[in-house]
């Protein structure tokens, strides 16, 4: 998992409450359980005019001009400012995939569901909660919106304004700055781990006994 840095980037303003999973990523490109390939049909429905199918490339699409993140000024935007409960409905990862393969590092909205919550964090990708007030005061500064988002001090700076501060929980902000998903967060232990299994392997061998077809003997 990519480690987080502190960056500046531009705002995309999603000014649409209870956007579900199914809208991020619609269920059709959910085939794979690859991270990869899913970028393209971010909020598909919206961004298109036709209905998507897997394997289709950009240029047999019909692009909807009338969608926010098709705008000009929103092309390289890293941050999307969204309305409460943000990633509702079905469990599933790709919607978190799709979100970072776009470019997207961090979603602020006054609330989110959990689950997309959690699997924000095992993915790399940023959810900042703060008040209904102030992202009602950071859409009416959309377009033309960049901000300074400091994990470390927990702070978003809107350029030549005043910091606007966030909660997160401590452990999840150290896993994000060091890069470590679950996975990775274990294997920091590998060497205990190890330790471990030797200590246990030589106070309880006959738990691990074969006999001569390799079944364990144990019980």
């Amino acid at each position: 998992m990519k480690a987080f840095e502190t960056f500046e980037g531009v705002v995309a303003p999603l000014d649409r409450a209870n956007v579900d999973t199914d809208q991020i990523i619609p269920k059709q490109f959910l085939k794979s359980i690859r991270r990869t390939g899913f970028g393209d049909n971010l909020f598909d429905g919206w961004r298109y005019l036709d209905e998507g199918i897997p394997g289709q490339t950009l240029n047999e699409r019909q692009i909807n001009h009338d969608f926010v993140l098709n705008y000009p000024d929103y092309q390289d935007a890293k941050i999307l400012l969204a309305r409460d409960n943000f990633g509702c409905g079905s469990s599933r990862e790709h919607a978190v995939w799709a979100m970072l393969e776009y470019g997207f590092r961090v979603v602020i909205a006054p609330s989110f569901a959990d689950i997309f919550y959690n699997n924000s964090f095992k993915n790399g990708l940023l959810p900042i909660v703060v008040d209904a007030e102030t992202v009602d005061a950071l859409f009416a500064r959309t377009p033309g919106l960049s901000l300074e988002v400091d994990l470390v001090n927990q702070t978003l700076t809107p350029h030549g304004g005043q910091p606007i501060a966030f909660d997160i929980d401590s452990h999840r902000r150290e896993a994000l700055l060091q890069g470590l998903d679950e996975i990775g967060e274990t294997l920091a232990y590998a060497e205990r781990i190890r330790e471990f299994e030797q200590r246990h392997r030589q106070s309880m061998p006959w738990v691990f006994a074969r006999d001569g077809r390799g079944y364990n003997t144990a019980g």
